[in-house]
């Protein structure tokens, strides 16, 4: 690949490779030695680095701090068996990201800043990239508003950045879920399809709420009437009802187009799964649970990939799903999607991006 710009690399004297245990990963907490940084000034992103992963210094009339002017994504990394790093999707997570940038009122970030940046960081932090089976290296790149200054308006400057951490597995176990009637994750016309830091800070108390009656997650409806389901936590939710796969569409600006939901959808269509891409309602939901033709349920995300419900709290009530052969769509598209992301198998859609 040709390189388009010119990074400054400045490597760590004092890594953290040798003490961090692999066979031991827990989700985020570990970070990677390096970061990617880039600045926007004065109407262009500039001043390219790699360099020691280190906190930030702020000044305390930082915009983002008050006023939530940010935007992130979430992508992996994996090593397959002939040590070569391969990266899935990576060019729509760039894409999300700007759109998501449009939303906020921040400047687009051209695609080789981010593609060169990206690679250029994973070949310096390559030995960070888990071998383990299971386990991949989760790469956070996000964009925050620097002007200091209080006033309420889009901010003149602005910070890229690139760090990553090797992770495990983000659920051990199937999920608790309870469809929420009175809290909103997003309505229409909010920013809801934008990945924006703020949408997640305002799902945490009702997250909290339904943690301490027992449950893992929400499942999200709609902001008018609550009565139709949107997502399931931070993921994309899906339903399998009557051999037929039902997921809410992303037409309606309130729910994030996911890429791992992309793809699974894909490849249901290719598995000769029916596809409706329609609001499944709570009073259908309901009735699908109380006949037994809800065949699956499960969350799509980047760091779960694929996450099965268990149990699903709606109308009052709980319902408990039976565990699912090894035989169902959720199983196999799980397969199918870590053989690709591994290596294991030919990726005929283009989705994956050597290093």
């Amino acid at each position: 690949m040709n390189k388009t710009i010119d990074i400054q690399i400045t490597k760590t004297n004092d890594s953290k490779l040798a003490g961090t245990n692999f066979e031991n990963l827990s989700f985020g907490q570990i970070m990677s030695d390096h970061m990617f940084v880039a600045d926007y000034v004065d109407g262009e992103w500039k001043n390219f680095s790699i360099e020691p992963y280190a906190p930030l210094e702020l000044n305390p009339a930082n915009a983002t701090l008050h006023y939530g002017q940010s935007v992130f994504e979430g992508l992996k990394a994996y090593k397959n068996e002939n040590d070569e790093i391969l990266l899935f999707r990576a060019d729509a997570n760039q894409r999300r990201l700007n759109e998501s940038a449009k939303r906020m009122c921040i400047p687009e970030l051209p695609e080789e800043i981010f593609m060169e940046g990206l690679r250029e960081l994973l070949e310096v932090d390559r030995d960070w990239v888990p071998d383990q089976a299971g386990c991949s290296l989760y790469i956070r790149p996000f964009i925050f508003a620097t002007d200091d200054y209080l006033g309420i308006r889009p901010s003149k400057t602005y910070k890229f950045m690139i760090f990553t951490c090797p992770v495990g597995h983000y659920y051990a176990k199937p999920v608790s879920v309870k469809v929420e009637t009175k809290y909103t994750r997003a309505a229409e016309g909010g920013t809801g399809q934008a990945k924006a830091a703020g949408n997640y800070a305002g799902s945490l108390y009702p997250a909290l709420l339904a943690q301490e009656q027992g449950y893992d997650q929400l499942l999200w409806t709609d902001g008018k009437n609550h009565e139709n389901i949107e997502e399931s936590g931070t993921m994309n939710v899906m339903f399998i009802i009557n051999d037929i796969l039902i997921t809410a569409p992303t037409t309606k600006g309130t729910i994030l187009k996911g890429i791992t939901r992309d793809s699974v959808l894909t490849l249901a269509n290719e598995m000769g799964l029916k596809v409706e891409e329609r609001f499944l309602s709570t009073t259908e939901l309901k009735e699908a649970l109380e006949t037994n033709k809800l065949q699956e349920a499960f969350g799509t995300g980047t760091a779960a990939t694929i996450a099965h419900i268990d149990r699903i709290h709606v109308g009052g009530q709980d319902y408990i799903l039976p565990e699912k052969p090894a035989t169902a769509f959720s199983h196999k598209v799980l397969e199918t999607l870590d053989a690709l992301k591994y290596g294991r198998i030919a990726d005929t859609h283009g989705w994956i991006i050597k290093v």
